[in-house]
């Protein structure tokens, strides 16, 4: 059995808005490291430990700079992907290899209500994500491009406003909340033993199940993205078979889900290089 984990920042407990990470980024990762240790510890102590092959971590917030090297320490077969830029963001290395997926530190989409740090890639560049029509978050396309592979995912970490936004989507995955939003730059934040013995237990349910379904999207699949800004659209065109919906509104379908995710990824990679 192979398990990938996909780490972001802004659902781990104990964060609440950007400018935290930057005073007190020693705190901020020690949180992210600690969420970690505890799944790895509860992964490598459950019933499938002698079926684990690789626990495939994917340090995927920001520059994907934010987790300890130390963490291999706990377990031989614990590999790490970290550093940026590359392609498939939060999921490089990914493949049908895999049997499980889990998304820790996970956080609403823009516009989420209450939904703490709620943005979808780059808050200053995107306004809304859909894909065939239906408002998408990082979670739910990242566990589209895990279903594109045939392989779901069992566990999610994150806010109250992500688990709304998942549990009809996604209603077989085992959540933890860590925190609740007040706003997008406040939370109340869970107690970090109540965190840790929940996601040791839920780890331990996620592994026990079996025949999870998987999250997919239908081909032809198109991609609608509102930029923050007229330029940022006019650049974005700049990439081969983008269609200009409206000044803000850019379009583009592809039948590939892989193709789709790098072309994403290229979309607000060209929107970032223009100001508002």
């Amino acid at each position: 059995m192979k398990i990938y984990i996909s780490v972001d920042m802004e659902g781990m407990p104990g964060t609440f808005n950007w400018e935290h990470e930057k005073k007190d980024r020693s705190a901020v990762l020690a949180s992210m490291n600690r969420h970690l240790e505890t799944a790895i510890t509860a992964i490598t102590s459950s019933d499938k430990e002698s079926e684990i092959t690789e626990i495939c971590i994917a340090d995927s917030h920001g520059d994907c700079d934010n987790l300890s090297y130390e963490l291999s320490n706990l377990d031989s077969r614990v590999t790490m992907i970290s550093g940026a830029p590359r392609p498939e963001y939060m999921m490089p290395g990914f493949s049908s290899d895999f049997d499980l997926v889990f998304l820790l530190g996970y956080h609403a989409g823009t516009g989420a209500l209450k939904g703490n740090m709620d943005h979808s890639y780059s808050n200053s560049r995107i306004q809304k994500i859909h894909i065939n029509d239906m408002p998408m978050n990082e979670a739910l396309i990242n566990a589209a491009y895990a279903g594109y592979h045939n392989v779901p995912v069992a566990l999610v970490s994150g806010d109250l406003a992500l688990e709304k936004e998942l549990s009809g989507r996604m209603p077989w995955i085992e959540y933890v909340r860590t925190k609740e939003g007040i706003s997008k730059f406040s939370a109340k934040n869970y107690s970090q033993k109540r965190i840790t013995n929940e996601l040791a237990e839920k780890v331990r349910n996620a592994l026990s199940k079996e025949n999870l379904p998987c999250f997919r999207i239908d081909s032809p699949i198109n991609l609608k993205i509102e930029l923050h800004s007229t330029a940022m659209a006019d650049q974005a065109c700049l990439m081969p078979n983008v269609v200009r919906l409206d000044g803000k509104t850019i379009s583009y379908t592809e039948n590939d889900f892989a193709v789709l995710l790098n072309a994403l990824m290229a979309i607000i990679t060209l929107a970032e290089s223009v100001g508002i």
